[in-house]
């Protein structure tokens, strides 16, 4: 199995949930994070009381950060632990490539 480069794994999943969170912050700021949680919740047949807390840049940023950096670390972790299942790094071979021009 192919390895997984643990920092490149970190950045890919860290940047997609921090920009998840970064849409939900979004939502929340211009208002429409209400409603959507009302369909999806009614999509899901529960109905609940609640109200959303108004919109706080500070918060906000805490959260996308907070977020980043835990998805970052499962990315690596997981990355680390696909490595360790896929076995040693494979060997390289010097020589000429398939379908290079020097085997033509």
């Amino acid at each position: 199995m192919r390895h997984i480069n643990p920092a490149k794994a970190g950045l890919a999943v860290g940047v997609v949930i921090g920009l998840w969170h970064f849409m939900w912050a979004t939502l929340v700021a211009v208002g429409w994070a209400k409603p959507l949680m009302d369909f999806l919740l009614r999509l899901h047949f529960l109905q609940l009381r609640y109200e959303m807390a108004p919109f706080v840049l500070s918060t906000a940023a805490l959260l996308v950060a907070i977020t980043f950096a835990v998805g970052a670390a499962f990315g690596i972790v997981f990355a680390l632990v696909w490595n360790w299942f896929s076995g040693p790094y494979p060997t390289v071979e010097a020589g000429p490539r398939r379908g290079s021009a020097s085997t033509m």
